[in-house]
């Protein structure tokens, strides 16, 4: 278990311990750098252009890790967040766990360490490769760097220690580290714990913990009340779930659109196709405008209410409503018509779709030319895998050749 003991004081020894990896290879000489200034804003800096080209091309993780190593000074490098963020993955990749956190902690010591914007990126880079108790040992130790903690940093580490999903350990750091570090929580703590918890499954102890938030005078968001409601409704507690809507309005906190596709999503799990679609009225009155999700949604619900008609028309009608059907809009409306055999619509939306790069799935392709070929639509069902042949990324040699296989067959 990843108990805050553990998690707490591994730290001051790591950034010494970091220092007995040496770079053993030499990297360039100052003859080979190609140096141009760069004018940004008010500030003049030597960018050394060909260092991120190298740190991108670069495959073997002991050269890799050299390499930043000894750019660690390079403003351009560090300040750099894909170059950071894609050396530190790719050296997780080839499991080198122990360069990632030399890397990281002898940042840690450079100027750079003084900002809080720039520790908060160290600690989210150690939760992207799993290694929590160094993201908040980088919390607790930001002092020692001349970093002021706030709020900002200790929600970084809150955040990545959720991905641990250890329950002790989360609840731990939330109620005993703003004590000991001076820090006030805000909204934005209560909603992450309250989201990891949800995620976890225990929604009698998230919706605790919101209450017990109210009586410190942290006052719930919208965010807060929508991710309870839609762990709600997702475990078909809908009468918590309703119940929570009516005391967020009451408490003169309104929804706001991802509130309205929350229930609209329920709504549409439960068959109420005709409720949702006076949901969509509702949000029209209250001036929210619905997106693609939510029309999405709407139209998948009367698609499986079997009500397609209705369906056509809200699709028919998504341009005056200044909405441009995307993706998931054409797999479910493709993957409804093909299912009832309307395969001349289906094609229609279909080549619409693939041209713009956007495919249905496999299994709606292979029925869609299935139906083209029953009903003599030979060239079409040819256009449709001409277009599936351009496919970025391209399907599998397998997948064409079920494609194919769907014209030759009686």
């Amino acid at each position: 278990m990843l108990s805050l003991r553990l998690v707490r004081r591994l730290g001051t020894a790591t950034s010494v311990a970091a220092t007995t990896i040496t770079a053993s290879d030499s990297v360039n000489s100052a003859s080979e750098k190609l140096v141009s200034n760069v004018v940004r804003g008010r500030e003049r800096i030597e960018v050394d252009e060909p260092a991120l080209v190298k740190l991108k091309k670069e495959r073997d993780p002991e050269k890799l890790f050299n390499l930043f190593k000894a750019n660690a000074h390079n403003k351009v490098v560090v300040e750099n967040r894909f170059a950071f963020e894609d050396t530190v993955s790719r050296l997780a990749g080839a499991g080198r766990f122990d360069y990632i956190e030399n890397l990281l902690e002898h940042q840690k010591t450079l100027p750079q360490g003084r900002r809080e914007g720039f520790i908060i990126r160290i600690i989210m880079l150690y939760g992207k490769v799993g290694m929590f108790k160094q993201a908040v040992n980088t919390f607790f130790d930001m002092d020692l760097y001349g970093c002021r903690r706030t709020v900002k940093s200790f929600n970084a580490a809150l955040k990545v220690l959720t991905q641990s999903r250890d329950l002790e350990a989360i609840e731990s750091f939330f109620r005993e580290a703003p004590i000991e570090c001076g820090i006030k929580l805000d909204v934005y703590s209560v909603n992450i714990v309250i989201k990891a918890v949800c995620e976890m499954g225990i929604l009698d102890r998230a919706h605790l913990i919101m209450l017990e938030m109210q009586k410190l005078g942290i006052r719930p968001d919208v965010v807060t009340y929508t991710t309870l409601i839609s762990a709600f409704y997702k475990v078909n507690q809908w009468y918590i779930g309703n119940g929570l809507w009516n005391l967020m309005v009451l408490n003169g906190c309104f929804p706001n659109l991802a509130t309205f596709n929350v229930r609209m999503q329920f709504l549409v799990n439960k068959g109420r196709s005709w409720d949702a679609n006076k949901l969509l009225g509702l949000m029209h009155c209250l001036g929210i405008t619905p997106d693609e999700v939510t029309y999405n949604l709407l139209i998948k619900g009367f698609c499986r209410a079997g009500f397609l008609d209705m369906a056509k028309r809200i699709y028919s009608h998504l341009p005056d409503r200044g909405i441009q059907p995307n993706i998931k809009i054409y797999q479910t409306m493709i993957h409804y018509l093909c299912k009832a055999s309307d395969f001349d619509l289906a094609y229609t939306m279909s080549k619409n779709s693939m041209e713009k790069n956007w495919f249905p799935s496999i299994d709606t392709i292979l029925n869609l030319l299935e139906g083209l070929r029953k009903n003599g639509k030979i060239d079409k069902a040819r256009y449709i895998i001409s277009l599936a042949q351009k496919r970025k990324p391209p399907f599998s040699a397998n997948q064409m050749v079920a494609m194919q296989s769907m014209l030759s067959r009686r």
